[in-house]
């Protein structure tokens, strides 16, 4: 296997990270599993870049990648989904309460459980947006290389864990169309890519969180209830976007060696079972209330990856633009507190002389 490796890092360094996330793809939809392409992929890529496999997606793949994972919920939007807004705030209440509660909760356990520094434990317990929440630690003097792993051991175990969870604790409830979804042709599909493609340029050149995933999205959702086009990206360019996506999932664990990981990993785990406990909670109570299935909310307040948790949304069945409607407020809420949250940290340990 190793020879192969080697082999294949040769040719071209992402080609191991695409050859081990397609073949642990495969398996993972062999064995049922949600989006398995992606969950497989996911694990496999983790698993050997722990084990010293350089595993690497270049930059432009990656950005096409989320691309196609935008334009793939886009067009996968339902055609009723607008008419359930009207229980969007509801939800959206429960977001915001359910964030606090699992920023509180984590940097707690973080903090006084396991002897983090405190402003590595709340950056730490931090719900997503990990780019930004690794500047604001190199800003705050926190440890940013334990953040950085404690939130990959999070975004791992969450896209392996909602399936599960959704499938646990609630009905699996789906909407099923009621005749299978036309493929769009080549003459409708290259136009539709081009104006996706320059709209998340344009959003990440915005500084919009996940911006090429979400203007994809845009554009794609725009122009279906605009009528220009009906039907779904084919299945092979959806399921290339999966295996890229293992394959970048898995790769947040290059140049993690055992000890790093062993020294971060009970951290993680406590941060994904604080999250998971509040996000089941929290769906238990609005579930009932605004007549929305279990884990539709329990995806669209879990607090991993929108390109992840979107497309095991869509593999569930359920209202991607809800779910993208509720990850975008989460990044809002982490954009605008995250900081005051540092500065506050900042200025009570400089008061009692403790590192972040």
């Amino acid at each position: 296997m190793r020879a192969v490796l080697r082999r294949l890092l040769a040719l071209h360094p992402a080609l191991p990270a695409l050859a081990l996330s397609f073949g642990g793809g495969l398996a993972g939809a062999a064995l049922g599993l949600p989006a398995g392409l992606l969950i497989g992929g996911s694990i496999a890529v983790s698993a050997a870049a722990l084990f010293g496999v350089r595993a690497e997606i270049p930059l432009r793949l990656r950005n096409a990648a989320l691309v196609v994972i935008g334009m793939t919920l886009g067009t996968n939007v339902q055609q009723d989904s607008l008419a359930l807004i009207a229980q969007w705030p509801l939800t959206l209440i429960g977001l915001g309460l359910a964030v606090a509660a699992m920023v509180t909760l984590s940097a707690v356990l973080l903090n006084r459980g396991l002897g983090l520094p405190a402003g590595t434990a709340a950056l730490a317990a931090i719900p997503g947006h990990l780019s930004f929440v690794l500047a604001l630690a190199e800003a705050g003097g926190a440890n940013s290389s334990r953040i950085a792993v404690i939130q990959s051991i999070r975004i791992l175990l969450l896209t392996i864990l909602v399936p599960v969870v959704a499938r646990l604790f609630a009905h699996f409830e789906t909407r099923p169309p009621l005749s299978p979804p036309a493929t769009l042709d080549m003459t409708t599909l290259l136009p539709l890519a081009a104006a996706c493609a320059l709209a998340g340029c344009l959003f990440e050149r915005a500084r919009i969180p996940a911006g090429f995933v979400l203007g994809a999205m845009a554009v794609a959702i725009a122009a279906k209830l605009a009528g220009l086009y009906s039907g779904v990206l084919p299945f092979w360019l959806t399921a290339t976007g999966f295996v890229v996506m293992g394959g970048l999932i898995g790769s947040r664990f290059s140049g993690v060696t055992l000890a790093e990981l062993r020294g971060a990993a009970l951290g993680g785990v406590t941060v994904t079972a604080a999250s998971v406990g509040v996000v089941s909670l929290t769906a238990g109570v609005l579930a009932p209330v605004t007549g929305i299935a279990f884990g539709q909310i329990w995806i669209g307040l879990a607090p991993g990856a929108l390109e992840a948790m979107g497309a095991l949304g869509l593999a569930m069945g359920f209202d991607t633009g809800f779910i993208a409607a509720h990850h975008t407020a989460r990044f809002l809420l982490i954009s605008l507190f995250a900081p005051v949250l540092v500065a506050a940290i900042r200025r009570n340990t400089a008061r009692a002389g403790q590192p972040g």
